[in-house]
Parts: C-alpha cells; structure tokens; sequence
C-alpha cells in the first residue's frame, strides 16, 4: 500500500480509502458478514481511511461499520463520516447527529468529519441557522473531531466560494477522467489543493461506470505497453495527480476489494506516460458518446414518492447503449418495473430533481427510459 499526507499533518493516509456508500446487500440490508470480511481484508492490507455518512444505505453504514471496527480494527483506522448538513436547522441540531454518529460509530473521536455534500448557498444557511463554524470550532476543540472538511457537488464557482468560507483541512469531491471539467473539476481540485486543503476524490470510478469495458474499448487501449482493467485505468487517472491525497473506493465484493488493493501499489503521482494520457483522452471520447444519462447512481434522488427505482431505470437505459446489449437490459429492466413501478410511473413532482448531484433533468430522461422499454 502506498501513503501519501494531508497537507499540515504527518498522518499517513492509504491512498486507497474504503467508501461504504455501496457495501453488499442481502434483502436492501447490509450484508454484514460479507462487509466485515472486505473491510478487514482492506484493513489488513494497509487500507487504514475509511469513510462513511450519516445517510448512506438509509442510515445501517455507520452503525455496521462500527460493529465491524471492534475488537481492535478501530485503532488501525482513520474513521470520517460527515453531518447531514440538509436536516441541520440549529446548533442543538448539529451537536445531536454528532452525538448518536459517535454512538452508531461506538468511537468517542473521529479523525475525519465533514459538512455533507455543500454548496456555497447551503454553507451560508448553515451559518446563518446554526452558526456552523463555531460549532466545528468547538469539536475540535474538545477533541470529537481532527481534520474538519466538506464535500461537495456543487459547481466549481460554488465550491471555490465554500473553500474560502472555513479554514478547512480537507476537500471532497467527483473527479475521474469523464469529469475534468464537471462539478469542481480539475479547476476546482487544483484551488482547493493550492489553499493548502487535502483533497479526498469520491467517484473515481463513476458509480461503477468505468469499471465495464464498453465495445472498443480494448482496441483504445491496445496501443498502451501496460495490460489493465478498466478499473485500473480508472483508478490510476487520479492516483496519478500529486494533489490528490485519497482516493475513496465504493467496493461491494471481495473481488473489487482485492483488485483495489493490488492497483494501489502502483498508484504513485506523475508516473502515467504521455501515451497512457493520450488513451485517456479516446476512453473519455468512447465512453461519453455512447452514454444517454450523466447518472453515477449515488441514489441521492432516492426514494421517489411514486416508487420509481430512478438509478436503476438509467442504469439499464445506458447498459442497453453503453455495451450494446438492449435484450441484457431489458430483461433487468423488466425485473426492477415489476408492479408497474418503472420509469413510466414518474408523475414528475421534482422532489429527485431538487437532490441530484449531477443535475439530472430526471423528470424528463425517464420519459425517455419508458419510451425505450415500452413501460
């Protein structure tokens, strides 16, 4: 495992972290027993940043991760989770979700504590509301937090705007090679980095869009000497970037916990040839010609009020197109809009739309989605 440092601080960080917004699931339940066996493969092969958050898997990640922690795992880690900074309307309401986290964690302290998913209009109404940055003064302060840092979705203009608004120690955003120039970006990145704030990617692989190889693929990539997955290729585009600190993985089997891990020990800064940039320069081509949705299936859009499994519907709808396999597609598509519950069943109220990351016109794409399936 290779390490690299928060800018101002001497604690080594993996450059591979373990994201648990999409931990394996038996039921719509965590499946502990198997989560509990990648995280401590993770942990045992020098994976020791891990990330979590008050919402992911409607709210079993924090409480499983601090189960999975016992029995001296936690001592080996450092742990973040973020505030949920959308049900935040007082101070007491910000000190009570940092206290039942610290619970659900079953830790007193955390390393790492972010603003969940900010932009410069949210940062405000947080200090207006809550008067935030004397609360996280405070925590750390009194030692319930270390490092305090942000994520965000917001656009680059924005997120610049919520780095100058805190003296933070760390970023978090979207970065991978299809997102150069969306949300913050490379722009953003590089003004958060030359503030002097660590910068923790999320989405390296796109919800797991780049972990497939669409049709050329292969013929793009047999120009460059190293043999690689698309994971790989994926993963090695940000670890090649020396301002970036971690790198978080949103690994749902051992499998991808195994290849993970074996990638991070290339992941050195600076060492992607000029030809191995150039391939992904045509895979950035390839890969947005053939996508219909700008969808990294976070799920932030979920529940939808009428039952519509809104990522999945644009999951199956960029599968059919992506790796040219509508009959795939359909068939799963046919098993998620079971009970008349598919794309078709949007009564575009905008509740999604207020809530995507990505900016999706949700309303409008699933009636694109019902119109290719027929429902």
């Amino acid at each position: 495992m290779l390490y690299r440092k928060m800018p101002g601080s001497q604690r080594p960080l993996s450059i591979l972290g373990f994201g648990c917004m999409r931990l394996p699931t038996v039921g719509g339940l965590i499946d502990e027993q198997l989560t509990a066996a990648m995280l401590r493969y993770a942990i045992d092969h020098g994976v020791n940043h891990v990330d979590t958050a008050w919402s992911y898997h409607d709210g079993q990640s924090e409480p499983v991760v601090g189960r999975i922690l016992r029995d001296g795992y936690r001592g080996k880690v450092n742990l973040a989770t973020k505030l949920p900074a959308w049900l935040v309307h007082s101070r007491a309401d910000a000190e009570k979700f940092l206290t039942e986290q610290l619970k659900r964690l079953q830790t007193d302290h955390l390393e790492y504590y972010l603003v969940h998913a900010i932009g410069k209009d949210e940062w405000e109404r947080l200090e207006r509301e809550a008067s935030i940055r004397s609360f996280l003064d405070d925590i750390v302060a009194d030692g319930r937090a270390g490092a305090i840092g942000f994520s965000s979705h917001d656009l680059c203009s924005g997120m610049k705007q919520v780095v100058d608004g805190y003296d933070w120690d760390f970023c978090q955003i979207q970065y991978n090679y299809l997102d150069e120039t969306y949300q913050a970006g490379s722009e953003g990145l590089a003004y958060a980095a030359a503030k002097g704030l660590g910068v923790v990617v999320m989405e390296p692989l796109r919800g797991g869009t780049l972990t497939r190889e669409v049709p050329g693929m292969r013929d793009v990539c047999a120009g460059a000497p190293p043999r690689r997955s698309a994971a790989e290729w994926a993963l090695r585009w940000v670890w090649n970037r020396a301002d970036v600190t971690v790198v978080l993985s949103g690994m749902s089997s051992m499998a991808h916990v195994e290849e993970n891990v074996r990638v991070a020990e290339a992941g050195l800064p600076c060492s992607l040839s000029r030809a191995e940039l150039e391939v992904y320069e045509k895979l950035n081509t390839l890969y947005r010609s053939r996508m219909k949705v700008d969808c990294t299936t976070c799920a932030y859009c979920m529940p939808c009020p009428s039952g519509v499994s809104i990522p999945e519907c644009f999951a199956c709808y960029n599968a059919a197109f992506m790796f040219d396999d509508r009959a795939h597609a359909q068939l799963v598509y046919g098993f998620r809009a079971r009970n008349d519950r598919g794309a078709s069943a949007c009564n575009e109220c905008g509740t999604c739309e207020e809530h995507c990351p990505q900016r999706i016109p949700i309303a409008e794409k699933l009636k694109e989605v019902a119109a290719f399936f027929g429902k």
